[in-house]
Parts: C-alpha cells; sequence; structure tokens
C-alpha cells in the first residue's frame, strides 16, 4: 500500500486525522423497521458501551466517506491511502483478542489483506503481486496492520468519538434500529462547542452485546454524513485460527521485515497520541502529538518537506488562506469537516476543528 513521494506527503493531515478520530474509511448500512427494545437512560448504554467486550467476531463491514477533501489531479489513488478516506468501500474483517485480527478490503478486481495472528503479520496487494511478512516481537508493535484494524473495526472507531466525551457533549438515546439484522440502540453524542466541524455522532449499539455495530458522523454543516462505518453482517464467535493466517499466492513477491517491540509506559493509554511537552523540542522523526482536547483535539506532525515544483500539493496551497502570528506563517486548507495547517517550518496541524481553532492551537504545537 506504499504511496508515491508526492502523493504520501498530501496524506500527511488526512492520515492524522485518520489517527485522531479513529476514521479512515468505512461505511453506511442499510437499516431496518426500528425494533421495540426496553427503555434505557443515555448514562446506562453509555456505560455499557465504555466497558462492552467480546472475545472475537467476523462479518462485513461497509463504508462510505466523504470529508470534502479536494481532488488532487494527477494523483493516482487506486493503490494508496487515499481512496480509502473517500467514496464507497467494502472489507471482510475478523477479529479474536488484541493480537489476532484480519481485515481484507475488497477493492475492484482486487484485494488488500492485513492480518496478523500474534507471532507474524501481513500486508498483501493482490494488485501489485506484492506482499510484506513481519515477524512481530512478544509485545507487537506494527504499525502498517493496526491502522486498518482501527479504521474497519465500528467498536474501535466508536472509541475515538466516546473519549472526546466531557461536558461539553450532549449525550442522548435517540431511537432504535436494527443493523445487520440485530437490534441496536442508537446513541447520540453533540458537540457543544462551535470549534469543531463535527455536527454529531450516533452509535448503532447491539442490544445484547453491547458493542457499536455503526458509528455515523454528521458535519455541523450539511445533512449528508461525512463517515459512516457499520457491519452489514456480523457473527460474535469466536473466529478459527486458521482465520489469521496467511499463504501468498505463487508468484507474489514477498518481502520480510522484522517489526519493533514498543513497550508502552504504565501511564500510556492504548492506542491515544502523546500530548505535546511545552519544555520538549521532540524530534522530527516522533509519532504525532496533540494540542487540545476533546472535540477540538489538533494532531501535530513535524519535519514535512514539500515537494519542489508545481505540482497539485503546491497548485492547491497556492490558493489556500495565508495565516501568520508570533509562532510563525503558513497556509491553512479547509473543508467541511478537515481543516490543515502546513507551516512554513514543515509543522502541519491538523483535525475535525474550524479553520481559526486551528490557527489558535499553532502557538501551542511543539517544533
Amino acid at each position: 500500500m506504499a504511496a508515491t513521494r508526492r502523493s504520501r506527503r498530501w496524506l500527511v493531515p488526512v492520515t492524522a486525522v485518520a489517527v485522531v478520530a479513529g476514521v479512515g474509511a468505512l461505511g453506511p448500512v442499510v437499516a431496518d423497521a426500528s425494533p421495540d427494545l426496553p427503555g434505557i437512560t443515555a448514562q446506562d448504554l453509555l456505560a455499557k458501551v465504555q466497558t462492552a467486550k467480546v472475545d472475537g467476531l467476523s462479518g462485513t463491514v461497509r463504508s462510505a466517506t466523504d470529508l470534502g477533501l479536494p481532488a488532487l489531479p494527477g494523483v493516482d489513488g487506486a493503490n494508496q491511502l487515499p481512496d480509502l478516506l473517500t467514496g464507497e468501500h467494502t472489507a471482510r474483517v475478523a477479529f479474536a483478542g488484541p493480537d489476532k485480527a484480519r481485515v481484507s478490503v475488497l477493492d475492484d478486481m482486487a484485494e488488500r489483506v492485513l492480518t496478523s495472528d500474534g507471532k507474524t503479520a501481513w500486508a498483501y496487494d493482490s494488485a501489485k503481486r506484492e506482499a510484506v511478512k513481519f515477524t512481530l516481537p512478544a509485545r507487537p508493535a506494527a504499525p502498517e496492520v493496526a491502522p486498518e484494524k482501527q479504521a474497519y473495526d465500528p467498536q474501535e472507531v466508536a472509541k475515538k468519538f466516546l473519549a472526546a466525551i466531557d461536558p461539553s457533549t450532549a449525550v442522548d438515546v435517540t431511537g432504535t434500529e436494527s443493523v445487520a439484522g440485530r437490534d441496536a440502540y442508537k446513541l447520540r453524542l453533540v458537540p457543544k462547542t462551535d470549534k469543531t466541524t463535527v455536527g454529531s455522532v450516533t452509535l448503532a449499539v447491539d442490544a445484547k452485546t453491547w458493542v457499536p455495530l455503526q458509528v455515523t458522523v454528521l458535519p455541523r454543516t450539511g445533512k449528508d454524513p461525512a463517515v459512516q462505518v457499520g457491519f452489514e453482517s456480523v457473527s460474535f464467535d469466536v473466529p478459527a485460527a486458521s482465520t489469521f493466517a496467511f499463504t501468498p499466492p505463487k508468484g507474489v513477491k514477498v518481502t520480510e521485515k522484522t517489526a519493533p517491540a514498543i513497550t508502552p509506559k504504565k501511564h500510556d493509554t492504548p492506542k491515544a497520541l502523546p500530548k505535546a511537552d511545552p519544555k520538549k523540542k521532540p524530534a522530527a522523526s516522533d509519532r504525532p502529538t496533540v494540542v487540545g482536547e476533546g472535540w477540538e483535539s489538533v494532531a501535530v506532525l513535524r519535519g514535512v518537506k514539500l515537494p519542489a515544483g508545481n505540482g497539485p500539493l503546491n497548485q492547491l496551497l497556492a490558493n489556500a488562506r495565508t495565516v501568520q502570528g508570533p509562532w510563525g506563517s503558513g497556509k491553512i486548507l479547509t473543508s467541511k469537516m478537515v481543516s490543515a495547517l502546513v507551516t512554513d517550518d514543515g509543522r502541519v496541524l491538523v483535525g475535525f476543528v474550524t479553520a481559526d481553532t486551528l490557527a489558535a492551537a499553532a502557538p501551542l504545537a511543539p517544533r
């Protein structure tokens, strides 16, 4: 799933949003007639969702994503990450514990497979006839695989938005629906702050397992969903161990790598990005950091170098609004959901926030 160098640089702000929000590209599920379920308060339903846990599941996830991102002429997204952040997609998924996961993204006449059995992980692209085999340490860390698991698991997507809940969020139960043939409650989260581009997030919560079956994100402007991710079909039986094994087809080029071991500190929150430390000058190779909290969170990347010449990204930036302050100067790109600030000193700030919120975060962003 490697991208060209030029297009990967455009991905910087988009990928950061996926990391912060847990949204990559997930989709719509047609709901049946509303089932008759016992009443439940928003507080009780929220508590059940936050503590829900199953030993395993498998199913088909459908996705539709429209973040309002502009098209980049001359950039082929057929075999790159950008196409996962726009349009409609289908994936077959299977999970069994934290170290066993399989995601098969189905493209036109092609398939991308990312799977891990806890000891070995594979990333396979049938269109390129290439596969990467990762040998995992005792505490695996395969960043090429993990993001897809987060993107195509509605439970993981829901956790990202649930983490933003604070006194600035209104939470209520808005009814019931049927998703993937299962009865579900609808739990709606509405940010009270006007600094975010998110209008509301609705979770379809399974009435038996309390696992989110579908996530729908609406922008503050417009009525059409910006992101929907949900199961078209789902089973909560634990998948067989063979589900997570992979044998590359004959003739496929295989590259072997060893994934680095990462031992989280005791205070680390799994899957959470580190908060920016104003007293520490981070290296350009560090992971993205986050400034702000909740719905106003902004991801910050450093050491970003824009391509030379008059490429599509340069043309896009040429028409973008210029902003400046004590922190420096840069260009702001906006859509109905995503705002990105590309500074002249090589930083990129991005989030589901307004342009003014992004500019206000710039002085706090580490250099």
